[in-house]
């Protein structure tokens, strides 16, 4: 028996495939694209050909999309699953999460394995991949590049927390002839202000801060969000797969398929 757990976020879509010792056998990740109905099926036709068929497995799903995957056996919402992943990635019960996804910012308290309290940004993209994303477009660079260039910046600052001015703003640096690199961390250091914000506003007394979601791969934000928030905001290779882990641990202790 294996255990599929399919994340569907705004942005990208994570699909994680456990064995019965919940040790990861399969993961992989894709765009969303304009229909999750479509990424459903794609992820379902990926998964028949790596012989774990949903038909024949447990799966849960998660995420924006969650919804959309008619084939799975159960459904559990994304805060749940970030936290059962992240505790298995970090192998810590207690901790704080900081999830920056495509559409929205969570920050997740997690005590003893389970959720405490959450806080979620959903109601403007600042702060998000999203806003990364439009940035790096306005730089003509991928946000992994934009990222990386912010280390070699400063002295810039985004005043702006709306995505448009934002964008404004940059336009109208680039016009001044400002640095890329200048803007890149201009870029950066608002969102790392944005959502050490978000998480201050939650808790000051972490005992552990870890970071999961697409910017977790981009090293400066993990750096940059730790001398914000003046303590170590750890990350791990697995932590942009945290929501589908939590999927898969979740088809675990669903059992066997019905």
């Amino acid at each position: 028996m294996k255990f599929i757990g399919i994340d569907i976020g705004s942005t990208c879509a994570k699909t994680v495939v456990m064995n019965e010792n919940k040790e990861i056998i399969l993961e992989f990740v894709q765009p969303t694209g304009w229909s999750s109905v479509d990424t459903a099926e794609e992820i379902r036709k990926k998964l028949v050909e790596n012989d774990a068929d949903p038909a024949e497995n447990v799966c849960v799903a998660t995420g924006y999309g969650r919804v959309s995957v008619p084939y799975a056996d159960k459904m559990i919402t994304e805060i749940t699953c970030h936290a059962m992943g992240a505790v298995w990635i970090f192998d810590n019960k207690d901790m704080t999460i900081i999830d920056i996804g495509g559409q929205d910012t969570k920050i997740i308290c997690v005590e003893q394995g389970f959720v405490k309290d959450f806080m979620m940004n959903d109601k403007c993209s600042a702060g998000t991949g999203r806003f990364l994303e439009i940035m790096a477009n306005t730089l003509s660079m991928r946000p992994n590049e934009m990222c990386e260039l912010a280390r070699e910046g400063s002295g810039v600052t985004i005043s702006s927390m709306c995505t448009v001015f934002a964008e404004s703003e940059v336009i109208s640096l680039i016009g001044q002839g400002e640095k890329k690199e200048n803007i890149a961390f201009a870029v950066v250091d608002s969102i790392v202000r944005k959502v050490a914000a978000q998480a201050n506003r939650m808790s000051e007394d972490r005992s552990m801060l870890c970071l999961t979601g697409g910017l977790c791969e981009c090293s400066y934000i993990s750096e940059a969000l730790t001398k914000e928030l003046g303590m170590e905001v750890k990350t791990d290779p697995q932590s942009r797969y945290a929501g589908a882990i939590g999927a898969a641990l979740g088809a675990v202790k669903k059992g066997k398929k019905n």
